[in-house]
């Protein structure tokens, strides 16, 4: 017999009557359904016959056996009708009851174990008139009330605890796979909670009908109404009704509306209601979407003090998860439905069960790579779907090369690959493990969805298929509903493409669905029995692969038969094995169980099955568990190790020693707080051990009156365990966010990894003290190494690596993107080190200088939001852009790079200007390599201050190459641009310098973002700012142009910044300044007090500067004016409307009146260290003291010390005044922000340097 490795998708069922022999069961029979597994036809399975019995039993002796029952077997048959559908138990029941006949149920409290008093006549008679389609057994129907809709077990624990949480809080998500049942448990709430205006909100219109129905299953008879655009009654008629009702809203349809900024006047009464109650169904499509949350935000908001809930609903609700708490949430999975699916026969004694018609899932693997090598993904190793099946576009430089004189557009650049595809998966081999290598696979496939990465993909597979002496014999109907062009077909096409091939007799005809995202959510195609993953990669997102996988997991009833079983064949193992830990994720989140536990469950419920040639391999724990690792990884990459995924359990078992390491590593770093994560991912949540984690949940959902002495002890010191790890990793965190930069920037062998361990080797001691904290010294690190996860640390440093190199395989334009995307996850770690993000490079460059920007700026209702752009738009300022950016001779010198960001936008836009010079027709990826090598070489000049900021830079510029680069590292940077900036700007400007011929380099620009300050001792808020010493070495190079971004803080003085102000106003050169109020626009995630700016200065301007003031992102004003509006006038107004004011009190002299930086000449830490500053101790208490000094302690709390008569105060105007005592540093520096808690003082009362004197 041929060896079958796949089993049918459709099986049989049949009805079986039993009797038990005893006083409790006399005149009863219990009458069950069963499946048979059999290849033969209906016909050949006669009534009674030994394969019918035989299966019959197996059913009846899983739950029956354990009890020691002895049961007679009565009667077998087939369940098939005479218009040949299937039917089930269920269906004999119901025309038994509408004939008259009673039920009987051993189990009376719980409805269980239902039999029916009946003799076996009546019985057989009552399947016989399933089958001839009647709906009792003679015309005289009983009078026959339908059983009230009974809930499942799992649908009334989502009610159940929804309006239990609905005591507590407004807010509830469903986080339930399609079949669980979602409509008609939210209108079980509706009903329950007697809510008396629902609104239903969904993106998919087409299920107002499945809403509809399950109204009235639930309603039925009650005075509930229900309404819509387009069923049942107006939303008007209902308002006017004065009874409760249920009223169906399309998003799409809201969204248009001008009262959340649509279009059209239209839906008035939806926003001006005050609802009761908000069911959002799909809940994970759009409504994260700034418009989505507007348009729910629209509906919600009528009166805040209108008490109103929320019910969200999703089968894939990975991106809302962060946003409720575990007590919000409830999740029904895959795992659960197939658990209580395989219990309720055991639970249940043989009754009907519910889940039966819900198939098992399997999922083959097949590695392509080895299959069909040289497609490999350098980023994420998985097969290269894209560039397996990418077609000919005629466009030599989307092509990459010229098209072949044989090749036509629209045709498969790999043709031959592909056929030789299409060939393996139906290769004829009795050992073959191919889906349509036999004529028996192709049954059980018979109808399936393939998955393609797109449109014209979609459109030469379809040909390819029809040409295939398999697929194109005429036994497959090829259906491609991705489109005939460059757009998809409409959902609505699609259907009927799909149904109208599939035809009206699916068990008699075979299909292959072609998509690229269509239909793939939202829609059930009964007879599909397979989904083949041709498309995507590893960094798919879990939500929109596990939506396309369940579509084949639709209940079908065909040919009589039930579907059983539904496969997932995909040629991307690491991906759907990733897929699958992201997916039990969910589970272990909701059951506070182990991954180990529940990754074995998924994988009894759900085998995952290698196919190697004739091998195959079922996945285990183990090998899930290595890729669990993996997709932990990513998420640490994600969040740039601001993830507590990259420490081990160590950091849970802190002994006296270890925390008093770590309070002393937070009296260098501090402790801070992560910022918000990517993804959320519970395993073995909070590390705690999985015994430790049910003791925690366990007495937490106690009441607390209940606990005993020793569950609150337990819980005590579990809690602390807790909050010792949380605080640990806070300070942690200081050093973790810096290692990625340096992951990224290492330069190490391929085949070597970056470790805990081996991190202190690979970089050098001054890039260490420059990229880690002051004070956390190589040796300091090792300390703290045992506290990180060695697998996901390495893990995590390939994942970056590779993306790096994956870029290196991109053309120019899609590898600035890469790029910038690698950087996107890393994170600023102070105000000494802040790494400008490339939304604010191009914000900053596209503003002063112009060229290629990949940012726009939308005007959405009212404010200016920068938004990401598929393709570059060029900006033009005339002679500066032509000077810099369309001169292929130009020399533009970035000056302490750490990123290479700045150099990358300046040399994408000169590269973008020598393909425009240049022949398109003869642009092939290798001329677009070497312009890009070009510029990098001829025109982009960088300094660093050390040799992992060059390694960084070179990175960026150039990747894993060999390129020559003109980056310079020098240690003493810092040190010579502030005390050598005269010898040290002629080395820079020297040729010899760069290896270039001739005498100067005359730099056309200078730009970047220099380092703002460095710790100078003093006050906690104290630095020494450095910004201002580019800026004044910047024009001492004498180049065209400069663009710098800097703190705004030098309009105000202070510090050091006096003299650099008075230069900055009175300095006609610069032409362009942006003036940010709100750092915060510029670097979301850094506190930059007094604001940002960027500024355009141009060696040959001598007028007005062009000033642009952002208020904030709806308030920009612009004003054309010199800096200093006056000769007397030595600040700069940065409001332009203060202008006025400024004049009217012009006599008034403000700035004589305000202190220098120590109105008492008393540094910030001197209530630390008076012998520091050789000064007399002060006192803690008034006793005996003429004096008071305000000032912070070492905790940064503000204390008052006193002083005796005579105290030797370095400066002592004002002491003997009244005055008024501002902290240096309030607020954000916006104007008009009025300062908190100002100290009117008194005479004899002083200050610390923490404090300016008015």
């Amino acid at each position: 017999m041929e060896k079958q490795i796949f089993e049918p998708a459709f099986s049989y069922k049949l009805i079986y009557i039993f009797r038990i022999n005893d006083s409790n069961h006399l005149g009863k029979l219990k009458i069950g359904e069963a499946t048979i597994h059999t290849n033969k036809n209906r016909n050949e399975l006669d009534v009674n016959c030994e394969e019918l019995n035989q299966a019959a039993k197996d059913r009846i002796n899983d739950y029956t056996t354990t009890a020691g029952i002895r049961y007679e077997l009565l009667h077998t048959e087939i369940a098939v009708t005479d218009n040949n559908k299937s039917f089930s138990d269920k269906n004999v029941h119901e025309v038994l009851l509408r004939s008259g006949y009673k039920r009987f149920y051993f189990d009376t409290e719980r409805k269980q174990n239902e039999w029916f008093i009946v003799n076996l006549d009546v019985a057989k008679n009552a399947i016989n008139a399933v089958k001839e389609d009647r709906l009792a057994l003679n015309s005289n129907e009983k009078n026959y009330i339908p059983d009230p809709i009974i809930l499942r077990p799992e649908q009334e624990e989502a009610v159940r605890k929804t309006i239990a949480q609905f005591n507590k809080s407004d807010s509830m998500l469903w986080n339930a796979k399609m079949r669980f049942g979602k409509t008609i448990s939210a209108l079980e709430i509706v009903k329950r909670k007697k809510f008396n205006k629902t609104i239903i909100l969904t993106h998919r219109p087409v299920v107002n009908n499945s809403w509809y129905e399950d109204f009235e299953k639930i309603f039925i008879g009650s005075e509930y109404l229900y309404g819509s655009k387009i069923k049942g009654e107006s939303l008007k008629k209902l308002l006017s009704s004065n009874k409760p009702f249920v009223y169906f809203a399309s998003l799409q349809d809201l969204r248009g509306s001008k009262e959340v900024g649509g279009r059209y006047e239209k839906n008035e009464l939806v926003f001006n209601t005050n609802w009761d109650f908000v069911v959002v169904d799909e809940a994970h499509e759009g409504t994260k979407t700034e418009k989505g949350e507007t348009t729910l935000e629209g509906v919600i908001k009528i009166d805040n003090d209108y008490p109103i809930k929320i019910l969200k609903l999703s089968g894939t609700a990975f991106n809302l998860l962060d946003d409720y708490d575990d007590d919000e949430i409830y999740t029904w999975d895959y795992i659960m439905e197939q658990e209580a699916k395989q219990n309720w026969y055991i639970n249940h004694f043989g009754d009907s069960n519910p889940y039966e018609e819900l198939p098992e899932l399997k999922i083959y693997t097949y590695d392509l790579n080895k299959l069909l090598p040289g497609y490999e993904a350098v980023y994420d190793t998985a097969f290269n779907f894209r560039e397996f099946f990418r077609v000919w576009t005629g466009d030599v430089q989307k092509d990459g090369t010229e098209m072949p004189q044989n090749a036509i557009v629209g045709q498969f650049v790999h043709e031959e690959d592909v056929k030789k595809f299409l060939d393996l998966i139906c290769k004829k081999d009795e050992n073959s493990n191919y889906p349509y290598s036999k004529v028996s696979y192709r049954e059980y496939f018979r109808h399936s969805l393939w998955m393609i990465p797109g449109v014209k993909e979609a459109k030469a597979l379809s040909k390819m298929l029809n040409d295939h002496p398999v697929f194109g014999s005429g036994q497959f109907n090829i259906i491609n509903i991705a489109g005939a062009g460059d757009e998809e077909v409409s959902y609505k096409d699609a259907y009927d493409a799909v149904m109208n091939g599939i035809g009206s007799n699916p068990d008699e005809t075979y299909s292959i669905t072609l998509s690229c995202g269509k239909m793939t959510t939202g829609v059930t195609v009964k007879p599909w029995t397979a989904v083949f993953m041709l498309s995507g990669s590893y960094s798919t997102a879990a939500s929109s692969y596990l939506q396309t996988i369940f579509r084949v997991q639709s209940p079908a009833n065909i040919g009589g038969k039930m579907k059983e079983k539904c496969y997932v064949f995909d040629f991307a193992p690491d991906r759907s094995l990733k897929m699958i830990a992201t997916a039990t994720k969910l589970s272990i989140k909701v059951g506070n169980t182990s991954s180990r536990t529940i990754l074995g469950k998924f994988l009894n419920f759900c085998p995952v099955i290698s196919v190697t040639g004739s091998k195959m391999i079922p996945y285990n724990v183990e090998l899930m568990m290595g890729q669990l690792k993996k997709a932990y990884a990513e998420r640490v990459v994600s969040n740039g190790f601001d993830d507590r995924y990259i420490y081990n359990d160590n950091i849970l078992k802190l002994d006296e020693n270890a925390l008093q390491k770590f309070k002393e590593l937070e009296e260098i770093v501090g402790a801070s707080k992560p910022t918000k994560k990517i993804e959320k991912i519970d395993i073995d949540t909070q590390g705690f051990t999985n015994e430790e984690y049910e003791q925690l949940q366990k007495i937490e959902n106690k009441p607390r009156r209940d606990l005993t002495e020793e569950e609150k002890q337990r819980f005590e010191e579990l809690k602390e365990k807790r909050k010792q790890a949380n605080t640990a990793i806070s300070i942690l965190r200081a050093i973790s966010i810096r290692i990625p930069l340096l992951i990224y920037g290492a330069d190490i062998k391929d085949n070597e990894d970056i470790t805990v361990d081996n991190l202190t080797e690979i970089v050098d001691d001054e890039s260490w003290i420059e990229f880690m904290p002051k004070g956390v010294t190589k040796e300091k690190f090792k300390d703290f190494a045992q506290y990180y996860e060695q697998d996901i640390f390495v893990e995590a440093g390939r994942k970056i690596r590779r993306t790096a190199k994956y870029a290196d395989t991109l053309s120019p334009t899609e590898r600035v993107k890469e790029i910038a995307n690698i950087f996107s996850s890393f994170r600023n770690p102070d105000k000494e080190t802040v790494l400008t993000p490339w939304k604010t490079v191009n914000m900053h460059l596209g503003d002063t200088i112009g060229g290629y920007n990949f940012f726009d700026k939308r005007n959405e209702n009212g404010e200016y939001t920068i938004v990401s752009i598929e393709e570059p738009r060029y900006i033009t300022y005339g002679e500066v852009t032509q000077t810099i950016l369309n001169n292929s001779q130009a020399k533009i010198l970035e000056i302490n790079s750490k990123s290479g960001l700045y150099p990358l936008y300046i040399t994408y836009s000169l590269y973008r200007q020598k393909c425009l010079d240049t022949d398109s027709k003869k642009l092939t990826d290798e001329l677009e390599q070497a312009l890009w090598n070009e510029v990098i070489r001829d025109n982009i000049f960088v300094l660093c201050k050390t040799p992992m900021a060059k390694t960084i830079t070179e990175r960026t510029l150039r990747g894993y190459t060999d390129v020559k680069t003109n980056t310079k590292y020098d240690p003493n940077l810092l040190e010579n641009i502030e005390n050598n900036v005269e010898e040290y700007s002629k080395k820079i400007n020297d040729s010899k310098y760069w290896k270039k011929e001739g005498d100067k380099m005359n730099f056309e620009a200078i730009v970047g973002n220099p380092p703002y300050q460095v710790s100078d001792g003093g006050a906690f808020a104290s630095a020494k700012p450095l910004y201002n010493l580019f800026v004044k070495f910047g024009i001492k190079m004498n180049p065209h142009y400069i663009s710098l971004i800097m703190p705004s803080r030098w309009m105000t003085g202070g510090k050091g910044l006096d003299e650099f102000r008075a230069k900055m106003i009175s300095d006609k050169r610069l032409e362009t300044l942006h003036d940010y109020f709100d750092a915060r626009e510029c670097f979301s995630n850094v506190e930059i007090k007094g604001g940002i700016c960027y500024f355009l200065w141009d060696r040959n301007n001598d007028g007005p500067c062009k000033i642009y003031t952002h208020f904030d992102k709806s308030n920009i004003e612009k004003s054309n004016r010199y800096l200093r509006d006056s000769e007397e006038d030595d600040i700069f107004i940065r409001d332009n409307n203060q202008i006025s004011v400024k004049n009217k009190i012009n006599n008034f002299d403000f700035i004589s009146n305000v202190s220098s930086r120590k109105p008492y000449g008393l540094c910030g830490d001197v209530f630390q260290d008076t012998e520091k500053y050789g000064l007399p101790n002060f006192y803690d208490v008034k006793e005996n003291c003429k004096y008071s000094i305000v000032g912070l302690n070492d905790k940064n709390q503000r204390i008052i010390k006193y002083a005796p008569d005579g105290y030797p105060f370095p400066k002592r105007d004002m002491l003997d005044k009244y005055k008024l005592f501002v902290t240096r540093n309030y607020g954000n520096g916006t104007l008009g922000e009025i300062p908190s808690n100002i100290i009117v003082a008194e005479p004899n009362m002083a200050c610390t340097e923490t404090f300016i004197q008015i």
